[in-house]
């Protein structure tokens, strides 16, 4: 009967360390993730989703310089990608933005017709606008 008693504070004392760990870390980091959505794998979405987001900048950036190498005329904003990876389109714009933006000859096909859901922005120096 010791023994059992010994395994159930154990496993207490595992459950709110965890209980700890997880709830002392700040909100305002969006690499932080509560006890809830390891558990129901929620928090592998936001990694997925994050990862999918940094590939698709980089190689949003890559894409971009190819262009200014191959010397593509990049002032009307266009589309530089309709699948830099799944689900993600890159596309040019000034910023602020400008009534050429708004063009659909000058955006991403895929994104318009809901094909593809993200997107990456460069402006026309190639930084990033944002990235949704």
């Amino acid at each position: 009967m010791g023994k059992f008693f010994v395994v159930i504070i154990i496993i207490v004392g595992l459950g709110v360390g965890m209980y700890f760990l997880f709830t002392s870390t700040s909100s305002s980091n969006e690499n932080s993730y509560n006890a809830a959505e390891i558990v129901t794998g929620a928090a592998d979405i936001k990694i997925k989703e994050k990862a999918d987001k940094d590939l698709a900048i980089a190689k949003a950036y890559e894409l971009y310089r190819q262009a200014i190498v191959e010397g593509t005329d990049l002032s009307n904003g266009p589309c530089l990608s309709n699948k830099v990876i799944d689900d993600w389109v890159v596309d040019v714009a000034h910023d602020p933005r400008q009534a050429v933006d708004d063009e659909p000859a000058n955006q991403c096909s895929a994104y318009r017709s809901g094909e593809a859901h993200h997107f990456v922005e460069l402006n026309t120096s190639g930084e990033l606008i944002r990235a949704e």
